[in-house]
This record gives structure tokens, sequence and C-alpha cells, in this order.
């Protein structure tokens, strides 16, 4: 069913760039530093991320549903399993946020960032950015099968320079 494979594509599309590193432990002072800069910055970040996934990826969703004959009741239950499952996707990985932050700056730049974050211009642009970054995204989503078209193609034309295909 294409809806599962939309899903699918959404949760592998979220997690794009990211690369946890275990072995890079943060310091006590900077996971500090960190959790005071997250709280902060995860002010209204539960609520635009789960709203920029949902823009990007329902609509899709939706029509492949209605495309298949869906009645109104059973895509408004799919709905609300998307909202439920999307906003416990999103909870967990803003869980680590703080020891990401904590690893990519030293304590005196998490002191910095929230000095930043306090003034006027970085409180919108903690507003600002997840609706750029979800504007962005919806610029993409439409892209993902062309990219996977040419990734494919030029991966079978290797393939076959090596022998590996026929």
């Amino acid at each position: 069913m294409r809806i599962f494979h939309l899903l699918i594509a959404g949760v592998l599309f979220a997690g794009l760039g990211t690369h946890a590193r275990a072995d890079d432990a943060p310091s006590p002072e900077a996971l500090q530093a960190a959790n005071e800069l997250f709280t902060i910055v995860s002010g209204d970040t539960l609520k635009q991320l789960t709203t920029q996934i949902t823009n990007a990826f329902w609509p899709s969703v939706e029509q492949s549903a209605r495309a298949e004959k869906i009645d109104d009741a059973t895509i408004a239950e799919m709905r609300k399993e998307f909202d439920r499952l999307e906003l416990a996707f999103v909870t967990d990985v803003l869980k680590a946020a703080p020891a990401i932050y904590a690893r990519h700056f030293t304590v005196d730049e998490l002191k910095e960032l929230t000095a930043f974050y306090r003034t006027a211009i970085g409180s919108k642009a903690l507003h600002e950015m997840p609706v750029v970054m979800g504007e962005f995204t919806a610029t993409l989503v439409p892209r993902l099968q062309e990219i996977q078209v040419k990734a494919t193609e030029s991966f079978d034309k290797i393939l076959r320079e090596h022998g590996y295909k026929k």
C-alpha cells in the first residue's frame, strides 16, 4: 500500500542528518549549559516540528488513501494515529537534543547561545527557523523520488560496469 511507503519515507527523511556519536560524551558542565539552552529552545519546538512534519507528509498520505477509496472515518482514524505516533516520535527524538548540543558547542558557546536566544532577534529566530526549515523540507519531499530514481539508475550502471548486474 502506497500510504505505508510514504510514512516510511517520512520517518527516514526525518532522520536525515542525525549522526549520534556515543564516544563523545559531554562534560557535566556542558550538559548543564545545554539543558539550560534547550529549555529556551524547546519552548514551542515540539508543536512546530509536529506541525511541519504533518504539513510535509500528511497531504500525500491522505491523497493516497482517498485514491484507494478509503472512507472519511477511516482516514480520520489514520490521522489521529499519525498525530499520536508523530508526537511520541518527536518527543523521544528531542530528548537527545541537550547532549547533542553539548557535543557540538563549548560551555561558553552554549551560554552565548542561551543569551542570544533571550534577545528579541534570538526569540524570533527560535520561532521562525522551524517554519523556514519546514518550508524548505516541503520543497524537498516532492523531489525525493527524483533522487531515488537517479541514484538507482546510477547504482545499476556501476553494478553493470563491475559485473554485478546484467
